[in-house]
């Protein structure tokens, strides 16, 4: 399933929320009122019900809030790979890097630049495409990270099907055009795999974290999420044969050696409960 191991690549995952400021542009009659009078104009337009009075936001109608990477390097073949957490926003307390303009801007400048190998879950249909259509609402120039090449060989292109730019996880798992006995949660597949999944806070919790002003919980559950992401990208690299068993565990030895060298920093003391479910979960398997 995984073809290749590219010298750079990011394991990414994206938090978002519906945006207040979508409701005032799409509905007429909404300006003026209560963030809450708001948020439930954009629910009602997106098929609320008694039974599900919050649904799903369309994105281009949502707020991109958080997104955390995990970028693997290769310096050299002989030398052994280089792991780099970061988050968006870096400081979760800082107005102007909570702005949704700021983090969309950090993430499609790097990646632009540097073009790396994107890994993600459900990332082709929503993650990806969040980030497109809130650059484009907002005006943001992405070229790198959006530009289309003529010819595949030409350039990197991470909205191709079949394209190694840009790999879906769950596509790979459970397939493009899977049904719901195939269906597969990045929960359930990396909590089967001894991975931790959903384990501290779900994604529909987002949104009153953000109302709580609770911003560095959400960027601290989008790095376990990038984290989850990462390792089980690994995990079917090994399987697929990309690694040596020995290989494979050496990988892993040194995500949880980088995981443990930044608890020494006060802001990245919440890594501890990852490590512990991690290693919870690993017990339960008998690995």
């Amino acid at each position: 399933m995984i073809r290749t191991v590219p010298d750079m690549l990011i394991a990414f995952d994206c938090e978002w929320i519906p945006d207040v400021q979508s409701a005032r542009l799409l509905f007429r009659e909404a300006e003026g009122l209560p963030e809450e009078a708001l948020l439930r104009q954009l629910w009602a337009a997106n098929g609320a019900t008694e039974e599900q009075p919050r649904p799903f936001v369309r994105l281009m109608q949502s707020r991109v809030v958080s997104i955390a990477m995990l970028m693997r390097t290769k310096p050299s073949p002989a030398a052994p790979a280089e792991l780099r957490l970061i988050t968006l926003p870096r400081n979760p307390d800082d107005p102007a890097a909570r702005a949704e303009r700021a983090i969309l801007s950090a993430f499609t400048t790097s990646v632009g630049r540097k073009q790396p190998q994107l890994i993600g879950f459900n990332s082709r249909s929503s993650d990806l495409r969040i980030i497109a259509q809130r650059a484009l609402a907002l005006g943001i120039p992405a070229k790198g990270f959006l530009n289309r090449p003529a010819k595949p060989w030409d350039g990197v292109d991470y909205f191709a099907r079949d394209n190694e730019a840009s790999i879906d996880l769950m596509e790979l798992i459970a397939g493009p055009f899977v049904n719901r006995t195939g269906a597969v949660s990045l929960h359930e597949a990396a909590t089967l795999c001894g991975i931790p999944g959903k384990f501290d806070a779900h994604g529909d919790q987002v949104l009153d974290l953000w109302q709580a002003g609770r911003y560095r919980e959400i960027v601290q559950y989008n790095a376990f999420d990038a984290i989850t992401t990462y390792l089980l990208w690994l995990r079917l690299a090994w399987v697929s044969g990309r690694f040596s068993t020995d290989e494979y565990h050496e990988e892993e030895a040194l995500l949880r050696d980088y995981l443990m060298s930044l608890l020494d920093q006060p802001e990245m003391a919440f890594l501890e409960a990852y490590l512990e479910e991690w290693d919870r979960l690993l017990a339960v398997k008998g690995e």
